[in-house]
């Protein structure tokens, strides 16, 4: 039996790693994604084979409650709400490593008699673990605006404030890994990782907020592994890590495309919401507005039409309609590409999915680095949404808060038109120069209303 589990285990451990390549192309994302949950399902059923497993109908009702409030929830959402129930489920599983440390420290006395790298992997894994849960659901409720999205701070007592509660839920982990066993240190353990999870997120505003979500899912793969190796079970200990270096891997790339350092984010820093359209001394500025009916008249006569999408288009589930403007310019003999920023939306990948869905060739998105090359010999830009991420201001003022992130360099176009429902800033909370310049025209409204005005023009023209 103990061999079969482990070849079992190496099965779905390889079908874990071959997953995951499958989800570093659209094509074949799908397809990795159900590779995956295959291994995933052939490691349980290893895990429940493994002698001294007991408590069955504990385990199946367990199972049965997450089926029931799983499945329906990931159906139903919305592709916007999306990054909110990633942040949500990420949330879950580190909450479910924190708790099982919590049952490990009960049934162990306090880790009597276990090897002190069981105590210090299981401590470790509580931390991490309380940390992730409570800031991803800081982070849920940011994204889903039951929490302001700008950064909510304690000024200068900030960072003494997260090292204070950092240095407390470390005390609770020495004293526990020296002898301590009574069940107010774990409790205060949990309590402290908790407290530090909330303090690190709330400061962090809306446009950190896909990098926030990024490192919290590493760190929920980081507790697990750790748990896994507290428990001797190798598939916590394979899929953690999996999922703690992917996470790691994409914090990074997320970073670095917005010009950002991990502690820097970590540390507080921009990302509010605001509806000013003014400039620097409060004067309100004028900007150039335009209809669909313009907007597809010279969309008609462009040779290069490159489209960029970012959350307003997600908001308002446009994305259909602008794979059916498309057509009608490509029909034309019109080239229509689409612009892809590693940070549009609220979560990496956010408009490729959307596009994806709407059936989009997975040959027309191209990424930052590949479009702003062709920028300059781009006829019309058309903007759905996107704020901070093609806002010029990154390149031009030293002064701005995003001053050196990499943007899609839109303004480059020969004609810039943004679609938008009001002057409102991003979520770094800060003007978009872009609508100032002399070569953009507003649309405003609802983006999905005003790309079906602009299919209907097309069709007439």
């Amino acid at each position: 039996m103990t061999t079969f589990i482990a070849v079992l285990y190496i099965i779905s451990f390889a079908l874990f790693i071959y997953g995951l390549m499958g989800l570093t192309g659209p094509r074949t994302a799908v397809r990795g994604n159900w590779i995956a949950a295959v291994g995933m399902g052939i490691a349980v059923i290893a895990t429940l084979l493994t002698p001294g497993m007991s408590n069955w109908l504990l385990i199946a009702l367990g199972v049965a409650i997450g089926v029931v409030v799983g499945v329906p929830s990931a159906r139903k959402v919305k592709m916007t709400a999306m990054p909110q129930m990633v942040a949500l489920f990420n949330g879950v599983g580190g909450g479910a490593v924190a708790l099982i440390a919590w049952v490990e420290f009960r049934t162990t006395e306090g880790y009597a008699h276990e090897p002190a790298y069981v105590a210090i992997a299981s401590l470790f894994a509580a931390i991490v673990g309380s940390v992730s849960f409570w800031g991803s659901n800081i982070a849920f409720g940011k994204l889903q605006e039951l929490i302001s999205g700008r950064p909510i701070t304690l000024g200068k007592l900030q960072q003494p404030v997260n090292a204070l509660v950092l240095i407390a839920a470390i005390v609770f982990a020495v004293v526990i890994a020296s002898g301590g066993d009574a069940e107010l240190l774990m409790i205060g353990l949990l309590v402290a990782a908790g407290v530090l999870g909330v303090v690190v997120v709330l400061p962090i505003g809306g446009a950190d907020m896909p990098v926030v979500i990024s490192l919290l899912n590493a760190l929920t793969g980081l507790s697990a592994a750790a748990m896994g190796l507290a428990l001797d079970n190798t598939a916590l200990i394979v899929a953690g890590m999996i999922v703690g270096a992917s996470g790691s891997i994409l914090t990074n790339l997320m970073a670095k495309a917005m010009n950002r350092s991990i502690p820097a984010i970590v540390a507080g820093g921009f990302g509010g919401t605001t509806s000013v359209a003014s400039g620097g001394s409060g004067e309100v500025r004028p900007v150039r507005s335009t209809s669909a009916s313009d907007t597809a008249i010279q969309m008609a006569y462009a040779n290069k039409v490159v489209v960029v999408p970012g959350y307003g288009m997600a908001v308002a589930q446009a994305q259909h309609v602008v794979r059916e403007m498309a057509k009608l310019l490509e029909a034309k003999g019109i080239t229509v590409e689409y612009a892809i920023h590693p940070v549009a939306g609220r979560m990496p990948g956010h408009m490729n999915v959307l596009l994806a869905e709407a059936d989009v060739p997975y040959e027309q998105l191209k990424e930052m680095d590949e479009i702003n090359s062709e920028f300059a010999q781009t006829d019309v830009a058309l903007v759905i949404g996107a704020n901070d991420v093609t806002n010029p201001a990154a390149e031009t003022d030293p002064g701005s808060p995003i001053y050196g992130m990499p943007i899609l360099k839109v303004n480059h176009s020969r004609s810039v038109i943004v679609l938008k429902r009001s002057m409102s800033s991003g979520f770094a909370g800060i003007d978009n120069e872009l609508f100032y310049d002399a070569k953009t025209s507003m649309l405003f409204g609802d983006a999905k209303s005003s790309v079906g005005e602009i299919v209907e023009e097309l069709k007439a023209l």
